[in-house]
């Protein structure tokens, strides 16, 4: 187990969740599910928590009921070496959920991604203030990234 684990609370779709997030990320799989027994909370048998990997990373979900939602306020960000990987992991991700703006999204099980070009990050490191700031300026104005408008508009 890794030292710092992403931990999901869900009302009672975070087993849906974690399969629909392993059939989206390439070398993801289920590590663990318990389910719960007699004590509860939940249904005897229904699934309580998993432990799964993304990519290599774990995280793990729970069904705890209605007392917590999640929020934008936590995200996930997916970085994409091109503009296919963006477009494909934005798709997925989006369907069902609501897209928001400047690369941001809420799946279908309220979870917020972020789907951001790995040039995005390059070019804001590198560049100038003026570069910065009109890519920046064209970034406000989309949804899923464009990496050739960010591109074109970082280039003046």
């Amino acid at each position: 187990m890794q030292k710092i684990t992403p931990f999901l609370w869900f009302d009672n779709d975070a087993e849906e969740a974690m399969n629909f997030y392993i059939s989206v990320f390439k070398n993801s799989k289920v590590v663990q599910t318990s389910r719960y027994g007699e004590a509860g909370p939940g249904p005897k048998g229904s699934f309580m928590v998993g432990t799964f990997t993304l990519d290599g990373q774990e995280f793990m979900v729970l069904n705890g009921g209605p007392y917590y939602k999640l929020t934008p306020a936590f995200s996930l960000m997916v970085s994409c070496d091109s503009q296919e990987e963006v477009d494909y992991y934005w798709d997925r991700l989006s369907e069902g959920g609501t897209e928001v703006q400047c690369g941001w999204l809420t799946d279908k099980f309220g979870l917020s991604w972020q789907v951001v070009p790995n040039m995005f990050m390059e070019l804001m490191r590198k560049g100038t203030p003026e570069q910065t700031n009109r890519m920046m300026q064209a970034l406000y104005q989309m949804k899923k990234l464009v990496i050739a408008d960010l591109q074109k508009a970082f280039d003046g």
